[in-house]
């Protein structure tokens, strides 16, 4: 599609959405982070909805400054995928016993492993200097330096609310592994801690909305800041990395001579150094994917409805990015009130997965049409697979 400009902010915004259709608090939202006098300019993407601060599916440019609630909460929230050499007609009959497998690797939830996942003993273990990562954490924020064996044995747990392991089987056959998770509680403590750190800044104090704080280059803070956001992303690159791990080794267990494609990764909430306009600029993506020309990523509907494996156009208009996934079109506390157990179980029909109460809030119908946000964003992606889901694990 065309995006939209829209009108009220001292930056462009660029909608690749009907401003008419989006909640109008999350038009004020878009305005407000517009209005800052350190915003380049802001791409709105077509699963866009109203957060803390600023919308989920926005990506935000900055000239030498960041919000941090702007990036949100689960520091380096994202996905990853891997195709098997398996095909739908591989998998048992009996999916229940799968998921339980899956689910005995995968702690979720509020779950934690029992001691720390040691990435060495992985088969195909994650690779990287995780000595050199371990020592990082003693830099991070004093406030948070207590959570060390909290965060270790986190490492590897996918969490709850909206996140997800799913088997998928792309319209070829093939099964893939697909999941969704961040940064974990350690990710969040840091998120907190900083977003109120902002918000005590004297240049913050006259601001429309006090979760638009922003840290400002060449300060202290900006580069404390700096540090725990880097480290958080990392962290839950490595997170979702170990997951995959663990869960190819499930697999192997069941599918003798199984063999996996390389992963395919991506943060979408988490911030970046680039260049647009000929302007260096830290871009904030909030609900948004990396989409540079040839990036590949990852983009989830709900439950039930499919999830597109796409390959960056490179739309420099957008900040070379595209959405996270479908978006809520109604709250958590809305979706409980508005379904019923039996309106999950019928939406989530032919899929192995929970039906209960605990995830009713992540039923199909409280998220957007995840077609007609593909289609939306025809010029900033295209799409290499479409998967569907066979089995989905929530926390």
């Amino acid at each position: 599609m065309v995006y939209n400009k829209v009108t009220g902010g001292r930056a462009p915004i660029r909608m690749w959405a009907d401003p008419d259709e989006v909640e109008p608090q999350a038009m004020r939202q878009l305005r407000n982070v517009a209005n800052l006098p350190w915003t380049h300019g802001v791409a709105v993407m077509p699963d866009v909805h109203y957060g803390m601060g600023a919308t989920v599916g926005s990506v935000i440019a900055m000239r030498d400054a960041v919000s941090p609630a702007a990036v949100g909460v689960d520091i380096g929230c994202g996905m990853s995928a891997v195709r098997t050499s398996i095909t739908v007609h591989d998998l048992p009959d009996n999916l229940r016993y799968l998921r339980s497998r899956l689910e005995q690797a995968i702690p979720v939830g509020f779950h934690a492993h029992k001691r720390p996942v040691n990435p060495a003993a992985l088969h195909g273990f994650p690779t990287g200097d995780w000595a050199g990562f371990w020592k990082g954490f003693d830099e991070l924020a004093p406030a948070v330096r207590s959570r060390r064996d909290r965060a270790e044995v986190q490492m590897g747990t996918l969490g709850g609310g909206n996140h997800f392991l799913e088997v998928c089987a792309d319209d070829e056959g093939a099964v893939w592994v697909v999941l969704h998770s961040g940064s974990r509680n350690i990710g969040k403590e840091l998120a907190e801690h900083h977003i109120e750190q902002a918000r005590k800044l004297p240049h913050n104090q006259d601001l429309p909305d006090r979760d638009l704080a922003v840290f400002v280059g060449g300060t202290a803070k900006m580069d404390a800041y700096r540090r725990d956001l880097f480290w958080a992303q990392d962290y839950a690159r490595r997170n979702r990395a170990i997951m995959m791990a663990l869960v190819c080794g499930v697999l192997r267990k069941h599918f003798a001579g199984i063999s996996f494609d390389g992963a395919i990764s991506c943060h979408h909430n988490y911030v970046a150094e680039e260049t647009y306009d000929g302007v260096d600029l830290l871009v904030t993506r909030k609900g948004a994917i990396r989409a540079g020309e040839g990036d590949l990523g990852i983009i989830p509907g709900s439950m039930a409805t499919g999830t597109y494996i796409v390959r960056g156009l490179g739309n420099a208009e957008a900040f070379d990015s595209a959405s996270h996934g479908a978006g809520r079109r109604m709250s958590r506390a809305k979706a409980k009130k508005t379904f019923t157990v039996g309106d999950l179980e019928a939406q989530t029909d032919g899929v192995e997965c929970r039906k209960d109460a605990g995830v009713l809030d992540e039923i199909p119908g409280a998220y957007k049409d995840i077609e007609s946000v593909m289609a939306a964003q025809s010029d900033l992606v295209e799409v290499v697979a479409h998967l569907r889901q066979i089995i989905c694990v929530k926390g």
